[in-house]
C-alpha cells in the first residue's frame, strides 16, 4: 500500500517520543514552563505534562494527515509529488521535535533558547516558501499537490497567490514572536497553528476554487 510517511519520518516521532520521555525524567512533575514573559518575569506558567503533550500531538496529526493524503493520491500522482511532499513532511516534523528539546532545555535550567531560534529559522523558511508559492506558475516544479485537480488556469493563480501570502503572513508573525520574545509557550502555540493550519488553508483554497 503507497504511503508518504516513510520510516525516516517514524524516526523523528520516535525521537520526539524519546525527548519527551527524558523530559518526564528529568523534569520534576510540578515543575511549570514560563510560558509568557510579562516584564522580567513570567505572568502565564505551563504545567509539565500539557506542554510536553503540544509536540507529540502535532506530530500524530501530521503523520495521519500525510498517510491519509498518500492513500487518496493515485500511484502516478503519488509519483510526481513525492519529492516535494517527502521533505515538507521531514521538516514539518523537526520543528515540534526542536521544540521539545528547548523544552528539555528549559527544564534542566539551560540559558540556550532553541525555541526562538526554531522560530527565526521556521520563519525564514516559510517566507522563501511563501515567494515560491506566490510566484509559481501552473504546472511548476514549485505548484501545490493535491488529490483533485483544479479546474482553471485563473483559480490556479489565485490559489497560489493566496496561498503565497498566508505563507508571508505567519513567517512575519512568526518572526515578530521570535524578536519581542514573548516566551516559549505562546511560540509552540504558534508552531502548532502554523503547521497544521497553513496546509489546512492551502486544501480549503483548493476545494474552494477548483471549479472556478
Amino acid at each position: 500500500m503507497q504511503n508518504l510517511v516513510t520510516r525516516f519520518h517514524l524516526l523523528i516521532f520516535g525521537v520526539t517520543l524519546s525527548i519527551t520521555a527524558v523530559c518526564l525524567l528529568r523534569i520534576p512533575a510540578d515543575f511549570l514552563f514560563p510560558a509568557h514573559w510579562h516584564g522580567s518575569g513570567a505572568d502565564w506558567l505551563w504545567p509539565r505534562e500539557p506542554a510536553l503533550a503540544v509536540a507529540p500531538i502535532i506530530e500524530a496529526i501530521l503523520l495521519l494527515g500525510f498517510s491519509l493524503l498518500g492513500r487518496a493520491l493515485t500511484r502516478n500522482h503519488l509519483a510526481k509529488v513525492r519529492h516535494i511532499l517527502d521533505p515538507a513532511l521531514s521538516l514539518v516534523l523537526a520543528v515540534p521535535a526542536a521544540c521539545q528539546f528547548g523544552l528539555l532545555f528549559i527544564g534542566i535550567g539551560s540559558d540556550l533558547d532553541l525555541i526562538r531560534g526554531t522560530a527565526i529559522l521556521l520563519a525564514a523558511a516559510l517566507a522563501l516558501l511563501g515567494v515560491v508559492l506566490f510566484h509559481a506558475e501552473r504546472h511548476s516544479y514549485a505548484g501545490l499537490r493535491m488529490p483533485w485537480p483544479i479546474a482553471s488556469d485563473r483559480a490556479w493563480l489565485l490559489i497560489h497567490r493566496l496561498s503565497g501570502l498566508a505563507c508571508g503572513l505567519v513567517a512575519l508573525l512568526l518572526g515578530t514572536l521570535a524578536w519581542f520574545d514573548l516566551g516559549p509557550g505562546v511560540l509552540v502555540l504558534a508552531f502548532a497553528a502554523s503547521l497544521v493550519g497553513l496546509p489546512l488553508l492551502a486544501a480549503a483554497l483548493t476545494l474552494a476554487f477548483r471549479r472556478f
